[in-house]
């Protein structure tokens, strides 16, 4: 079981627009570029997250995709689902005819490590996987050069002068 390049580029799309999608919609010409995606292929993708009701459409000048959820009620299972990934380690696809047209020895053991990976990427979310992306310290220096005294928090290691 693999999850193929559909899975990952519509996660890390949804993490791009969750990420630059605070000041608008963000263009699909955008995430491509950023992203490094065929555009035609993140037309695709996200004519199912759309539909899926993971992210609204705004047209006309200024417009782009956002998010139709607040990005912490967003799954990496929600994204995946919705692009119809499938994550099922069964040979037989949960039909249980994996053998001869009868349920296999392992089916069990491989329908268990499904619910497993499910449950996972049910518990990570959207913002989660954003936050990752802002390391703290990062926010917290870019905050201190534009703060008006110019002062570190007390908590950061003040760097030597150069």
């Amino acid at each position: 079981m693999r999850l193929t390049t559909k899975g990952r580029f519509a996660v890390t799309a949804m993490i791009d627009v969750a990420m630059y999608g605070g000041d608008g919609p963000v263009t699909l010409a955008a995430v491509s570029a950023r992203q490094k995606i065929s555009l035609s292929y993140l037309e695709q993708l996200f004519g199912k997250l759309r539909r899926s009701g993971l992210v609204e459409s705004v047209r006309g000048p200024g417009g782009g995709y956002n998010l139709a959820k607040p990005s912490d009620q967003l799954s990496v299972a929600d994204i995946i689902i919705a692009v119809d990934e499938p994550l099922d380690a069964t040979q037989c696809g949960g039909r249980e005819n994996c053998k001869d047209d009868r349920r296999c020895m392992t089916h069990d053991l491989w329908a268990s490590l499904n619910d497993h990976i499910f449950n996972f990427l049910s518990g990570v979310s959207l913002a989660q996987l954003v936050r990752q992306q802002q390391p703290a310290d990062v926010t917290v220096l870019q905050d201190h050069r534009h703060s008006p005294t110019g002062s570190l928090p007390p908590k950061l290691p003040v760097p030597a002068a150069v």
